[in-house]
């Protein structure tokens, strides 16, 4: 099957597979390569790598970083990370001291109004995961605070609530800065879930084409047909390389499956190929 999926996450940040599993599972479904694409790090990669070697399978090692854009967070994907590269691990670990301050409040606060949550409910025994809200949502769930994860960030998860101040902003200024420091191919996640029109998603895409940006994701799980239509056009109004992922968490996201999303996801190979080559002229 000539299919991949360029959007997934392992228990590296807030997926509930091991990087092992995320490639055992997509070999097992046929898929010819994937993108391990982890939050702020890229601790996910030299396992997923070394799993991924006696199988047909390639991996891509990447990252997903998160900035604020005119006060809204928005995500870049970044493909080809060398995980062994001393500056983006310094880079990573910069933005991953952001995240942390805003966790360690999360947990200040919920802990004094009583609620039963510990450091080592939220990284289950792994110091090494990036803990994101998706952790909390989990814990929450499961010790019966709520009733699923979706309740979480409903009731106590939204940014500005009591619980969950908004991280020190990191700016896609930064971000751009780093990948194009480091040789990574950066592409813009999942546009349609910042809930901007399509004349917004064009204005920030070449805000960012102008940075550095290479790609935009086309396809995705949240996208419906005629969205990944209209990001297409906007692509390729703007030079960039259409990608697409489903986004996959594991149980995190049950609805989510490597490879099809919900369900209608598909992304050829040729996609996959246009970036390698797109890659491998910008780094001439």
């Amino acid at each position: 099957m000539n299919f991949v999926d360029l959007h997934t996450h392992s228990t590296a940040s807030d997926g509930t597979l091991a990087p092992e599993e995320v490639v055992a599972r997509a070999s097992h479904l046929g898929l010819r390569a994937i993108a391990l694409t982890d939050h702020d790090t890229t601790e996910g990669i030299a396992r997923a790598k070394s799993a991924a070697t006696p199988l047909s399978l390639e991996l891509i090692p990447g990252m997903e970083l998160s900035c604020i854009y005119q006060g809204t967070e928005i995500h870049i994907l970044g493909f080809f990370a060398d995980e062994t590269d001393k500056e983006l691990k310094e880079g990573l670990d910069r933005f991953c001291q952001v995240r942390k301050r805003r966790n360690d409040y999360m947990l200040a606060r919920f802990q004094e109004d009583g609620f039963d949550i510990t450091i080592e409910d939220l990284t289950r025994q792994n110091p090494n995961t990036v803990i994101t809200r998706a952790h909390f949502a989990r814990v929450l769930t499961e010790k019966g605070y709520v009733p699923s994860p979706a309740k979480a960030f409903e009731k106590y998860l939204w940014y500005g609530s009591p619980y969950c101040a908004r991280k020190e902003t990191v700016t896609p200024e930064q971000v751009m800065d780093l990948m194009n420091r480091c040789h990574v191919w950066p592409c813009l996640a999942h546009p349609m879930q910042y809930h901007l029109g399509y004349e917004e998603v064009e204005t920030l895409a070449a805000r960012l084409k102008e940075m550095g940006l290479r790609g935009l994701e086309v396809y995705h799980s949240s996208h419906v047909k005629p969205q990944s239509a209209k990001l297409q056009v906007i692509a390729k109004k703007l030079g960039l390389l259409p990608s697409g992922g489903s986004d996959f968490h594991g149980d995190n996201k049950p609805d989510i499956e490597l490879g099809t999303g919900r369900g209608g996801l598909r992304v050829a190979y040729q996609l996959l190929e246009d970036i390698k080559e797109d890659y491998k002229k910008a780094a001439r």
